[in-house]
């Protein structure tokens, strides 16, 4: 093992923002994941041509095992950077329990099982999203959001999303924020920092999906945001490299909003 080398670990590293966010870190080497090592392979070898430094695994982060598979993966090749984590699903699979296990319980155990690889000046940026901040604190469902692995907790979040996946995005996308309160301090004893960005609307394979299952809703969204356009995935992957630079050594515990200004409009349409 090289000590010297330090990863950059990308989950969702196959998708649009994944895919950015590799393209961000030329200068250090990766780690990509995803759920289909034939998206992993085709993403690495794209990479490899492209003169990075790069190899990749499967995992499916919903999978104790698997997640397992990918923290031994990382620790014999080097040490932790960054783990960044751009995996997730969005209201579209029409499935609240997906959504949540997806987008809440998953990223809870990745944070559990990095913390192990994470050092002085590693650091944990974590994708939430702009509708994370449309969802008010609530004592009884902020308890649950933060502790999505307790048996109770997703029944508890249900109650308040009326059926609908989209809302059961915003609030597990709620709870990854309350996560990072949960964890700094934790990773702060390590010298170790924990970070959300929440990107808005950005335009991915996934948000095109959403475009085109909400047009209305989607224009009506991008004429309100102040910069009058959706944002690329390269707008979120210059936040995301800028967070594991030394220039962002002394930011952690918060959330950094990257949505061409919208959601405070989105606030306002109710």
């Amino acid at each position: 093992m090289d000590v010297q080398k330090k990863y950059i670990v990308i989950t969702g590293g196959a998708g649009g923002i994944g895919q950015a966010c590799a393209q961000a870190f030329k200068d250090q080497p990766i780690i990509i994941t995803d759920y289909s090592q034939d998206q992993v392979d085709k993403t690495v070898a794209s990479l490899l041509k492209d003169g990075f430094d790069v190899s990749g695994i499967s995992c499916d982060i919903t999978d104790k095992n698997d997640i397992d598979k990918l923290i031994k993966f990382v620790s014999e090749k080097g040490g932790l950077k960054a783990l960044v984590h751009t995996a997730g699903v969005s209201g579209t699979v029409k499935d609240l329990k997906k959504v949540y296990t997806i987008d809440l319980v998953a990223t809870e155990l990745l944070i559990d099982a990095f913390y192990e690889l994470a050092e002085k000046d590693s650091v944990a940026v974590l994708l939430s999203s702009m509708m994370g901040h449309a969802v008010p604190a609530n004592a009884e469902y902020d308890e649950a959001l933060i502790n999505p692995q307790a048996t109770e907790s997703f029944d508890i979040v249900s109650k308040f999303v009326d059926g609908s996946s989209d809302t059961m995005y915003n609030f597990a996308k709620r709870g990854v924020h309350l996560l990072t309160h949960k964890n700094v301090s934790k990773w702060g004893g390590k010298g170790a920092r924990i970070v959300t960005v929440s990107p808005g609307v950005i335009e991915t394979p996934m948000a095109l999906k959403a475009a085109a299952e909400h047009p209305e809703r989607m224009e009506k969204i991008k004429a309100a945001t102040p910069l009058k356009r959706n944002g690329q995935p390269k707008d979120i992957a210059g936040v995301v490299h800028f967070l594991t630079t030394d220039a962002a050594s002394f930011i952690t515990g918060t959330d950094i909003l990257v949505d061409g200004g919208v959601i405070q409009n989105i606030k306002k349409m109710g």
